[in-house]
């Protein structure tokens, strides 16, 4: 079956502990599927995209927990690989009651992609309507993915910060039509500080020369900003937890698969990282009643930058 939407990019055991302080015994534990990959194709399934996931567990117990847990939430999880004597990846959230995250995260290279696991995904890739790469993985294998699915025409999405060698980087962008940054990646891209609407037209500007259509920066306080063509668009970002994140993007996908322009999927995008933001750790909790409200709640402060 074609997919609506493939994600490529990390799985992973979300292991989120709320604190008190230090030392003292931990007040609640979660074990939830995470890596941001996981995470986005979890919430595209809540959306109601049909989602392929391309990552790495291992071959052990957990491993074969989180892709029950994923299909169980409408994840396909067929391209998946299982790889032999490694354990599945990590990742700790710690929440304290400051409302300060701290992450630790065990993701060593065996459970990264490969340039062989992506060719072998390639029916994936070339097939769905619009393809989510999440760059925490080996350069080769986040380019190869980027550039099967662009040979195909298939959208591609690139949530994150492209890599530090020129070259490699260049490819990358030039096969991407979507590049969300967050506010830490678009600084370090643009080289320059990403704290005003000026600022953040200016990398925009500069980045939709090097080959994506749509460019997003999460400008902090100022809101997060769409830039495209020439327009822009300027909303208010929620921040939070990675649901957030893992929302926004699944919400900003799925918007532009189902033929939205970038105004309303910048609307669906920021409303569904509202709706995710309550909830720790992160796996997005979507459901249309909430998003609704987000949605017109948004409407009623609406202000666009131009």
């Amino acid at each position: 079956m074609t997919a609506d939407v493939a994600v490529v990019g990390q799985i992973a055991r979300d292991l989120v502990v709320l604190v008190s302080g230090r030392p003292v015994p931990i007040r609640e534990r979660r074990e939830l599927i995470g890596g941001k990959g996981a995470s986005i194709a979890v919430g595209l399934a809540q959306l109601g995209a049909s989602v392929g996931l391309l990552g790495v567990v291992g071959d052990d117990e957990p491993g074969g927990r989180l892709l029950r847990r994923a299909a169980d939430g409408g994840v396909g999880t067929g391209w998946v690989v299982r790889r032999p004597g490694t354990a599945t990846g990590l990742i700790v959230d710690v929440l304290g009651e400051d409302g300060r995250w701290r992450y630790l995260e065990e993701l060593p290279r065996a459970v990264r992609l490969t340039p062989r696991d992506v060719a072998a995904a390639r029916p994936l890739l070339a097939s769905a309507g619009t393809v989510v790469i999440q760059p925490q993985q080996p350069a080769d294998a986040t380019l190869a993915a980027a550039e099967c699915a662009r040979d195909a025409g298939r959208r591609v999405v690139l949530d994150g910060h492209p890599g530090e060698d020129p070259r490699t980087r260049a490819r990358l962008l030039a096969a991407v039509d979507v590049l969300r940054l967050d506010r830490a990646e678009g600084p370090l891209l643009a080289g320059f500080p990403l704290d005003t609407v000026e600022a953040g037209l200016r990398a925009a500007d500069e980045l939709l020369r090097l080959g994506p259509a749509l460019v997003v920066l999460d400008l902090g306080d100022p809101g997060c900003l769409f830039v495209w063509a020439d327009q822009h668009l300027l909303l208010p970002h929620p921040g939070g937890p990675p649901s957030g994140a893992a929302a926004f993007t699944a919400a900003l996908a799925w918007g532009l698969t189902r033929g939205q322009g970038p105004r309303r999927a910048a609307r669906l995008a920021v409303a569904a990282a509202g709706v995710a933001v309550p909830h720790p750790g992160g796996r997005p909790e979507l459901t249309a009643e909430a998003l609704a409200r987000r949605l017109a709640e948004l409407d009623r402060h609406f202000a666009p930058a131009r």
